[in-house]
């Protein structure tokens, strides 16, 4: 079973920015972006500042709640 580890996906839709502006911000490829939006991969801990940086939240806001997500 896969988890969602991170809410970037969610963080961008709420801020109204596409995972394109997003990699355009970071200088990463859009398909980096994209694979962090679906879980298929996790962006490092500074990748995660850099993104909390640029959304305006903090880092723990792009994470999700291990307590409220385990079964």
């Amino acid at each position: 079973m896969e988890r969602d580890y991170n809410r970037i996906k969610v963080v961008l839709a709420e801020k109204k920015r596409t995972n394109k502006w997003l990699a355009e911000q970071l200088g990463k490829d859009p398909a980096t972006v994209s694979k962090w939006c679906t879980n298929s991969a996790q962006p490092g801990v500074e990748t995660l500042f850099s993104i909390a940086e640029c959304l305006d939240v903090k880092v723990k806001d792009l994470l999700n709640d291990p307590v409220k997500v385990s079964d």
